[in-house]
């Protein structure tokens, strides 16, 4: 009888867990129709009343009223998909002629492809413009040379966006989103690094101002992305509430728990390759400079690598210390690199600033292909606190893995220029905004050691280069250790030591779950120049150790923040670099947050 006592409560038991996880997918459900109610409405009502998506056969007759009819409802469909722009007029005017121009332009893709287009325009008219300016001085004409690649970088990535956009399927919009705001961001940068590159003074200010309405454009063009995006994201998730119901709880707890270390624009090879840094892959081709390999330079083995080569290229780098500068051109994509170790396989130079090159220019080391993997190599520039800016490595690519290796310099080490970018257990070492850059970028479980500069100068870990609020890019450091070097040790309560400043006006960086040394002043961070993007940057802090981690003493700036878990979740591999994951014993599990 007792048993069967016990069988009776636990169907009981049962019977409520069954009730209870019924009510909850109802009110996820419910939840989900209140979203799509306040949210989407308006957007559902102009898809379904004014033909989102419709054939061409179903759109508004040719008579006066219909016509006026359908001009009112397109505009309406303009002002949805603009209401997050911040330069309107900009946005809603060329759509709104656009629509009147041609009636089946009604689907929100559609005006996303136009906007874009427009974009594209844009900045050709600014570059074009450039024809009419006088350089004068060789670091003018040295400016506009990079101004030429970069413009170039921009139109291509215009460029793809519109192809992309054209190839896919409205419903499939959200897959490319992380694609589209990566493109479109780096635009906005490459444009700025143009600029960044000319001297102070009146050329250099009318430059920013010819590429204001280009920016403008492209801003607008995120702003889209990001509202449509939105909107089919609502209906999707009202969809898969609705189906909720015949979904087993197991299930939706198994989907929950596949979480692993690596993004999903990694295909599987990749993966193994990063997760198996010992078991090193089997190369293409052999550097050594001994003569023991395919080539003694890297730069003789990169340009070797077939044109339309398929699949990945495998390039080994023997132990050695490389002293020429490397660059890992546009064209060759899905590229890796490995070393015996990142004090052993090193790629070095010494260009700076004090010898008169720009420091676009002053890298040992530049990848531009996209798909790069990086494994267990250093990469180095020797010029000391004394040549002022000089980089170790830029990094332009799209998709840019590096693990194991180490990245040492003083002023500039690493630019994190463009796109999205992923650093696993690496050291980088520096003095003066030595990582900076307009990159999405995650750096996991990285030391970042704080050398000593010039006796007149201030360290800053970070100077982040974020020009417009629509950019999805920043730079984040988590589960980071953050700490003095042996150098700087016995001066570091003369020197001050910064988190990071704002090299641009929506400067965006985060520092979470990190151990901070006690050589960071206790205003945690500090500014470029008076009070400038004060109250634009976001900074931000959360759960971090160590003696430099007390927020008690942070600078009072609005655009700093001490941020909660949900908030810190926003910014792990999963969301920023919207990264799927997959379970593995080999590298940590950083979909998420570590500490939950």
């Amino acid at each position: 009888m007792a048993f069967q006592d016990f069988d009776l409560i636990s169907e009981r038991r049962r019977n409520e867990k069954k009730q209870k996880l019924r009510k909850k997918i109802l009110i996820i459900v419910v939840s989900s129709v209140v979203l799509v109610g306040l949210i989407g409405a308006a957007f559902f009502v102009a898809a379904t009343k004014y033909g989102f998506g419709k054939d061409e056969k179903n759109a508004p007759t040719s008579s006066t009223s219909n016509k006026h009819e359908h001009v009112s409802h397109s505009e309406k469909i303009v002002t949805l998909v603009c209401s997050s722009a911040d330069y309107k007029d900009k946005c809603e005017g060329p759509l709104n002629k656009a629509v009147q121009d041609d009636p089946k332009l009604t689907h929100p893709k559609d005006l996303l492809k136009i906007y874009v287009k427009f974009a594209e325009d844009e900045v050709n008219k600014a570059f074009n413009k450039t024809n009419s300016f006088k350089f004068q001085s060789e670091e003018e004409k040295g400016a506009f040379e990079d101004c030429k690649q970069l413009f170039q970088d921009a139109k291509d990535d215009l460029e793809t966006s519109i192809s992309e956009l054209s190839k896919i399927d409205f419903k499939k919009l959200s897959s490319k989103t992380p694609d589209l705001n990566s493109w479109l961001s780096a635009v906005i940068s490459f444009q700025q690094t143009c600029v960044d590159g000319f001297p102070e003074g009146k050329l250099k200010t009318d430059l920013e101002n010819l590429f204001k309405d280009s920016k403008e454009f492209v801003s607008n063009s995120l702003a889209i992305v990001s509202q449509v995006t939105s909107f089919l994201s609502t209906f999707q998730t009202f969809a898969r509430s609705r189906s909720l119901l015949s979904e087993n709880s197991n299930s939706l707890v198994a989907s929950l728990d596949k979480i692993d270390g690596l993004p999903s624009w990694m295909n599987p090879e990749d993966r193994r390759i990063l997760k198996a840094v010992d078991n090193k892959p089997k190369p293409n081709v052999i550097v050594a400079k001994d003569g023991s390999g395919d080539f003694k330079t890297i730069s003789e083995a990169l340009a070797a690598i077939p044109k339309n080569y398929q699949g990945r290229y495998v390039v080994y780098v023997k132990e050695g210390v490389y002293d020429e500068t490397v660059t890992v051109a546009r064209e060759m994509q899905n590229v890796t690199m490995y070393g015996d170790g990142s004090q052993k396989s090193i790629i070095t130079g010494n260009k700076n600033f004090r010898d008169g090159v720009r420091t676009f220019q002053t890298a040992s080391f530049v990848v531009l292909g996209d798909g790069f993997v990086g494994l267990a190599m250093g990469f180095r520039n020797t010029a000391g606190p004394e040549g002022h800016q000089a980089v170790a490595a830029r990094v332009q690519a799209d998709r840019a893995v590096f693990s194991n290796c180490r990245f040492e310099g003083y002023q500039d080490t690493l630019y994190a220029q463009t796109h999205r970018q992923f650093y696993r257990s690496c050291i980088i070492s520096g003095t003066i905004d030595f990582i900076f850059g307009d990159a999405a970028s995650v750096f996991q479980n990285c030391i970042m050691v704080v050398r000593k500069p010039l006796d007149n100068q201030q360290n800053m870990v970070t100077a982040q280069g974020r020009m417009d609020k629509q950019q999805a890019t920043g730079i984040v450091l988590q589960k980071c250790t953050i700490k003095a070097d042996d150098s700087l040790v016995p001066v570091k309560d003369k020197i001050r030591s910064y988190l990071g400043r704002p090299w641009k006006e929506y400067s965006r960086t985060i520092v979470m779950e990190s151990e901070i040394g006690d050589l960071i002043h206790p205003d945690g961070w500090t500014a470029w120049a008076g009070d400038f993007a004060l109250n634009t940057l976001y900074y931000a802090e959360y759960n971090n150790t160590g003696p430099g981690a007390s927020t008690t003493a942070r600078v009072k700036w609005q655009g700093y923040k001490v941020i909660n878990k949900e908030e810190a979740t926003k910014y792990t591999v999963s969301s920023f670099l919207k990264g799927n994951w997959v379970q593995s014993s080999s590298v940590p599990a950083v979909q998420g947050l570590y500490y939950n």
